[in-house]
């Protein structure tokens, strides 16, 4: 029997992954700069010849970084792969910047100290109402901010009419974005839809028919298909 509940099961970032050419460099960077903890550095499961590399946000968050010998021969090119700064365009669908979460304004300080004393320029903070930022510059063209909120974001206060008209969103859409519906949870008994019926979207970049032969595995498979257990005996 399925069950109507709140519709926000996504409660954080688990982790963001990020390709790298230089996977010693992003973790000494991080590590140095930043004060992150690796926790994590193995062969990237079902990925061949693959690195993953994680760094420590809390206990439930990481960055991740993936690199492989075929990275390093994919050119960037900046307004297009990489932003090369937090207000530049890049392409759709690409990151333009990534933020990081600190508790409060001592803390974001204490963070802008740690950076400049390593040799990293800092612009900051600046006071956007919503947060308080600052940003600098991560190896191979990252885009970087560290933010702290004082309070919730009020979306009565923080959605603008102008820009949501730009947006072509009409005041129902805007009402149900703002408070999305509840969904029919049926426990995980939902089959997979047929992939050429489905309206997607859809992963890309397999080879001609993998990516439909992966989808059609059935889940109880899948969930053992990868080795779980870490790469150092207890």
């Amino acid at each position: 029997m399925s069950e109507q509940i709140n519709p926000n099961k996504v409660e954080g970032l688990h982790h963001l992954a990020i390709c790298t050419a230089n996977m010693k460099g992003q973790i000494e960077f991080f590590t140095d700069k930043m004060g992150m903890q690796l926790q994590a550095l193995y062969w990237m499961h079902g990925v061949e010849n693959t690195w993953h590399g994680f760094l420590r946000l809390n206990d439930e968050s990481s960055l991740a970084f993936v690199s492989n010998p075929d990275i390093p021969n994919i050119p960037t090119q900046l307004g297009a792969t990489h932003a090369g700064n937090p207000g530049a365009n890049s392409a759709a669908g690409t990151m333009q910047h990534l933020a990081f979460k600190v508790k409060d304004h001592t803390e974001l300080m204490a963070m802008r100290d740690r950076l400049r004393s390593k040799g990293v320029p800092v612009l900051g903070p600046l006071d956007h109402g919503m947060c308080v930022s600052m940003y600098f510059a991560g190896l191979e063209n990252l885009s970087l901010e560290l933010s702290y909120s004082a309070e919730p974001i009020n979306n009565e206060l923080w959605i603008d009419p102008e820009v949501v008209a730009l947006a072509g969103i009409s005041a129902e859409e805007l009402a149900g974005y703002k408070n999305p519906s509840t969904f029919a949870d049926s426990k995980g008994s939902i089959g997979q839809p047929a992939i050429n019926d489905s309206t997607g979207p859809h992963m890309t970049n397999y080879p001609p028919g993998v990516y439909e032969k992966s989808m059609q595995i059935p889940d109880e498979i899948a969930l053992n298909m990868v080795e779980s257990k870490p790469p150092v005996s207890p």
